[in-house]
């Protein structure tokens, strides 16, 4: 990927989550509960939202550390051949 696209992924992954949890936290705000049971239910939300954004960020770190290696290795092969 170049980086213009894999910066156009990671702004959609993050406006997609970002989504996802204003779209829950309305949800669960208009739902007809009581205030603490509906805090306990955002605090849930948030925890495994944070949870699956932290996997897709390693993830993506690591798909950038295997691209950097490459990148370094093609560009030692190329140096010492010169």
């Amino acid at each position: 990927m170049s980086d213009g696209s894999e910066d156009q992924l990671v702004g959609f992954v993050a406006g997609l989550l970002l989504g996802a949890a204003i779209g829950a936290t309305a949800a669960l705000l208009s739902a007809p509960q009581s205030g603490r049971r509906t805090r306990k239910k955002i605090g849930r939300a948030a925890v495994e939202l944070r949870k699956s954004t932290g996997d897709r960020w390693d993830e993506v770190a690591e798909d950038v550390r295997t691209r950097v290696d490459e990148v370094l290795k093609g560009a030692r092969k190329r140096l010492s051949s010169e």
